[in-house]
């Protein structure tokens, strides 16, 4: 019987952290502002926490089953669990979710008027990344990123060429294809494509189309080159531990 009591009061208190982590105000706001009725009684997107909603005047589209609590803003689902509360969310373009995702702690992301950002399913961007998308950046499903990584598919300010007095290209889109995983503090920049099971070596800046490589490689460096060939994450052993801590029940 104490046993049993034990189990009811844990179970209380873990339901009752949680509804105290959601950000109520900003999650009640941003459905009811964005999606019809009958998607936004659902409550689809979730926000944990300080977030600065600076615009949300773009198209947010969920292109998968609506599911309560899909998509987190502010996951607590790595260390530390503490937040800056420094995450400001612009849309001001396109930005489509695939299926569930997790967006963590202190997360900024621009997507201009022109702009198209895409996260597939179980695809996640860890604590303190930056997303800067004037052009289109392409996160496919179980796109794993670290903390702090850059996504800039731009040069912010307009080069010139002084030889020929030519503007040279200002935006290029960014793919990253099914099952990376990019480690922490990695840039990537305009042009960026990866192939399937890629994964990213830690403090790394990603220019080029890196296809030539394979798939199940390791790349890393600054600029990236080929580490390691025939090796991937273990996904289907870590299965169960992400779904864990990425759907809420």
């Amino acid at each position: 019987m104490i046993g049993f009591l034990k189990g009811k009061y844990r179970a209380f208190k873990r339901k009752w952290k949680f509804f105290w982590s959601v950000n109520w105000i900003k999650t009640y706001y941003f459905n009811y502002k964005k999606f019809p009725y009958s998607i936004a009684r659902k409550l689809p997107v979730f926000f944990y926490g300080k977030v600065r909603l600076s615009s949300i005047k773009g198209n947010v589209i969920i292109d998968a089953p609506i599911k309560k609590a899909m998509i987190g803003f502010g996951q607590s689902f790595e260390f530390p669990t503490t937040s800056k509360g420094t995450s400001e969310l612009r849309i001001e373009g396109t930005i489509v979710f695939k299926g569930n995702v997790q967006i963590g702690k202190d997360v900024c992301i621009l997507i201009k008027e022109k702009g198209y950002f895409e996260m597939g399913h179980f695809s996640c961007l860890g604590s303190s990344c930056l997303v800067v998308c004037k052009n289109r950046i392409v996160l496919k499903s179980f796109v794993r990123v670290g903390f702090q990584v850059q996504f800039i598919d731009n040069t912010l300010h307009q080069l010139i060429d002084l030889s020929t007095n030519n503007e040279l290209p200002f935006s290029a889109p960014i793919l990253l294809n099914d099952y990376n995983w990019i480690g922490n503090r990695t840039t990537i920049m305009k042009n960026t494509q990866t192939p399937k099971n890629c994964i990213v070596a830690s403090n790394s800046l990603l220019n080029k189309d890196y296809n030539n490589f394979g798939e199940n490689i390791l790349i890393g460096g600054m600029p990236a080159k080929l580490l390691k060939e025939n090796i991937s994450r273990d996904w289907d052993g870590e299965q169960e531990r992400l779904e864990n801590n990425l759907i809420v029940k």
